[in-house]
């Protein structure tokens, strides 16, 4: 009982201070977002400010468009997000449903490019958008974004497929209902969940991503927020911290929404399937 209980403890323990690590730089940013400028330059820093002020949100909005960024980044997190679950939603129902070489190819697919680093695909998916002169615009940026979010997308479907009842579509077709009757009726609205985690998922990939967007886009005009915050970061490499902790904490806030949402059902697509019902 003793053991039971001290390693019950000892996991809390462990459990809490990971927390900590984990919410310690959002707790930090945003006490430095409302801070005045003496108190960033302090040699004691303190958690709460001693002086809170809004002149760092002012200071980042009249530095740089933010607002102009924010709109390329909600164009582009949606345009890949409806696109992904668009061409998920058909290819998760099959891989699930149809145990063919194809599917287990395609699932083998999904694992292995979860292995390919950034910097591996970039000149590829450069050249590639070349071709389709489809460089420097929110359309080709979308494009890598969806081929980027697939994989997980596709996964994390295929949980929520294989977690519906395959009897529920043999009932339906014993009533005489046809195939895409069956898909509309009675699988689609049980897999609505799964398909509104799911993109909501690729949204969040999309709207934190940075690397495609500074590679890709070129115009400040078409850069996105997470591109637009490296602006704050002076030639010499000092940032301009009070601006920038403003700037991040707004930028961060849908993602930390969206993900406080979604976590749940996340987790639920990862687990269901794995057991037979």
């Amino acid at each position: 009982m003793r053991t039971s209980t001290g390693g019950r403890v000892g996991q809390y323990a462990a459990l809490l201070a990971y927390l900590v690590f984990l919410a310690f730089p959002f707790l930090w940013l945003v006490s430095t977002a409302f801070k005045s400028p003496r108190e960033l330059g302090s040699l004691h820093p303190s958690w709460i400010p001693e002086d809170p002020t809004l002149d760092n949100f002012r200071q980042a909005f009249d530095e740089q468009p933010l607002l102009r960024a924010a709109g390329n980044s909600l164009l582009a997190a949606l345009g890949a997000a409806l696109v992904a679950v668009l061409i998920a939603t058909p290819l998760a129902y099959v891989m699930a449903r149809r145990r063919t070489g194809l599917a287990k190819a395609a699932t083998g697919w999904v694992v292995v490019s979860q292995a390919f680093p950034l910097v591996l695909v970039i000149i590829p998916l450069f050249l590639v958008l070349k071709n389709l002169r489809m460089i420097n615009s929110l359309a080709g940026l979308v494009l890598v974004y969806v081929v980027w979010a697939l994989p997980f997308a596709l996964w994390m479907l295929v949980g929520y497929v294989r977690a519906v009842p395959a009897e529920l579509e043999e009932a339906a077709a014993v009533d005489g209902a046809g195939r895409v009757r069956t898909l509309v009726s009675v699988t689609a609205p049980l897999l609505a969940p799964g398909i509104v985690a799911t993109g909501l998922f690729a949204f969040v990939t999309a709207w934190n991503e940075f690397f495609f967007a500074l590679v890709l886009l070129k115009t400040p005009e078409k850069q996105t927020l997470p591109v637009v915050l490296t602006h704050f970061i002076g030639a010499e490499g000092v940032a301009d911290l009070g601006p920038l902790s403003a700037a991040a904490f707004l930028a961060t806030l849908p993602s930390l929404v969206v993900f406080a949402i979604i976590q749940r059902r996340i987790t639920g697509g990862m687990l269901a399937g794995a057991v037979k019902s």
